[in-house]
C-alpha cells in the first residue's frame, strides 16, 4: 500500500470517507424499499422510490454548479451536514412513530445531500491526482466501494428486522464523522485560475454552465459509453435476473448444494463482488503497461460477451463462467473510464462536467427499465443480441474519443462562466 500513502491527504481522505458514505447508503437505501413497501404498500413504495432519482439529480446539477462557484470544501461541507441532520431527523421520526413518509422524505433529503457533494468529491481527488496516478486511484476508490456496499448490504440484511433504527442512528454518527474529518482535514483543491468577470448570474448561469458541458460531443460519447455499461450491469438485477427466477431449474452447484433461479442470482452477484475485491488491485497492477485503447475494447467485448452468455443460458457453471469473464472486462475497463473522465472534465467547470456525467445513473435507469419490458416480448437471443450491440456502441464511443484525445483540440472558455 505504499503507493496508496504516497497519495495526496486529500486523496487518502476522500477515498476513506467514501467508505463511510458507501455503507451508509447500501445499509439504508436497499432496506427503506422493503420499509416502505411494509407500510404504504409496493406500488407507492416503488413510486417514492423513483422519487429518490429526482432529488439526486437536483443535488447533483446544484452541487456541480456550487463548487464551480464556491469551491469544493465548502459544498463537501454542506452535503455532510444536510447528510447528518437529516439522518438524524429521520432516526426520531422512526422512533417517535411520525409515519413512514415522514422517514422517506427525510431521507431523500438525505440523498438530496450527498448527491450536493459528489460531483465537488470527485473534482476534489481529480485537482490533486496527476494523470499518471489516476487508474490507480480509481482502482482503488472502486475496490473501497465494492467492500463497503457488500459489508453495508450484510449488515443491514442481519439488523433490518429488528435494528432498523439503530442503522439510521449508526448512519447519522457516520455522517458526522465524514463532515468533521471534512472540516478539520480536507483542504480546499479549487484551482486559483484568474477568469473575466461574468456576464450571467443566478439561475441564467446555471444554465449556460450546463449548456457548456452538454454541447461537448466528446464528453457526450462519454455519457452514452457509461450509460450502456451501467445499463448492462443493471440487466443482472433486472431482465436476467427475472428470467433465472422462473427458467431455471434447480440444480446441483458445488458448494452450494440445490439452487433455485434466485439463488442462483444471488450466487452469480456475490460471485462478481468477491472477484472484484479480489482482483482489482492486481488485474490493474498486471495490465498497467497494457495500451487503453487494447485495454477497452477488450474489456468491453469480454463485458458485453457475459452478459449476452447469462441472457441464454440455463446452465450454472456456464452462468458461473459468464460473470467471471464479464467481471475481468469489468475490471480491465472501469479504471481506464474514470482516467477518462478526469481528462476530458477540464479544470474550467470541471464539477459541472462530473454533474452532468453522474446522470448516466439516471439514463441508465430509464433504458434499464425498458429493457425489462422488452425481455418480456423478446426471445432470449433478442435481448443477448442487444448486449452484444451496446458493446459494440461502446466501443465506437470509445474508438472517437481515443482519436480525439491523441488530437486535442484547444477548448474556449466562455466569458460568460467566469466568477
Amino acid at each position: 500500500m505504499r503507493n496508496f500513502f504516497a497519495l495526496h491527504r486529500n486523496v487518502r481522505l476522500r477515498i476513506g470517507l467514501a467508505f463511510v458514505h458507501k455503507l451508509i447508503d447500501a445499509m439504508i437505501l436497499t432496506f427503506i424499499a422493503i420499509y416502505l413497501a411494509a407500510h404504504v404498500g409496493v406500488a407507492v413504495a416503488g413510486a417514492l422510490i423513483l422519487v429518490f432519482a429526482a432529488f439526486a439529480v437536483v443535488g447533483m446539477l446544484a452541487g456541480g454548479h456550487l463548487s464551480e462557484r464556491w469551491g469544493r470544501r465548502p459544498v463537501l461541507i454542506a452535503g455532510d451536514l444536510v447528510g447528518t441532520a437529516f439522518l438524524a431527523l429521520m432516526a426520531v421520526a422512526y422512533y417517535s412513530g411520525w409515519g413512514a413518509l415522514a422517514v422517506y422524505f427525510s431521507y431523500a433529503v438525505v440523498k438530496l445531500g450527498t448527491n450536493l457533494a459528489l460531483p465537488a468529491n470527485d473534482a476534489t481527488i481529480i485537482d490533486v491526482t496527476p494523470p499518471a496516478d489516476r487508474k490507480f486511484v480509481y482502482t482503488v476508490n472502486y475496490w473501497v466501494i465494492n467492500v463497503a456496499l457488500g459489508a453495508g448490504a450484510l449488515l443491514g440484511a442481519f439488523l433490518y428486522s429488528a435494528h432498523f433504527g439503530a442503522v439510521i442512528l449508526g448512519g447519522a454518527v457516520g455522517m458526522a464523522f465524514a463532515l468533521v474529518t471534512t472540516v478539520a482535514l480536507v483542504a480546499e483543491t479549487k484551482p486559483d485560475t484568474p477568469r473575466p468577470p461574468a456576464k450571467l448570474t443566478g439561475l441564467a448561469q446555471f444554465a449556460e454552465g450546463y449548456k457548456v458541458v452538454l454541447a461537448d460531443s466528446t464528453f457526450r460519447r462519454l455519457i452514452i459509453a457509461a450509460t450502456l455499461i451501467l445499463t448492462l450491469e443493471g440487466q443482472l438485477s433486472t431482465a436476467i435476473g427475472i428470467r433465472l427466477s422462473t427458467d431455471f431449474p434447480v440444480q446441483e452447484v458445488f458448494p452450494f448444494g440445490a439452487v433455485t433461479g434466485v439463488q442462483m442470482l444471488g450466487v452469480l452477484k456475490a460471485v462478481n463482488t468477491v472477484l472484484v475485491v479480489v482482483f482489482a488491485l492486481v488485474v490493474n497492477t498486471l495490465l498497467r503497461r497494457l495500451p487503453d485503447r487494447a485495454r477497452l475494447y477488450a474489456g468491453i467485448a469480454l463485458y458485453a460477451g457475459g452478459f449476452a452468455v447469462l441472457a441464454v443460458t440455463d446452465d450454472a457453471w456456464l452462468l458461473l463462467a459468464a460473470v467471471v469473464v464479464l467481471t475481468v472486462g469489468e475490471l480491465m475497463n472501469l479504471p481506464v473510464q474514470q482516467a477518462l473522465l478526469a481528462e476530458l472534465a477540464p479544470e474550467e467547470g470541471r464539477p459541472r462536467y462530473l454533474a452532468a456525467y453522474y446522470l448516466h445513473i439516471r439514463f441508465g435507469q430509464i433504458v434499464n427499465s425498458v429493457l425489462v419490458s422488452l425481455s418480456a416480448v423478446l426471445a432470449t437471443q433478442g435481448m443477448a443480441a442487444i448486449y452484444l450491440l451496446f458493446g459494440v456502441v461502446v466501443i465506437l464511443q470509445y474508438r472517437v474519443i481515443l482519436a480525439r484525445r491523441e488530437t486535442p483540440a484547444a477548448t474556449p472558455v466562455p466569458e460568460t462562466l467566469g466568477r
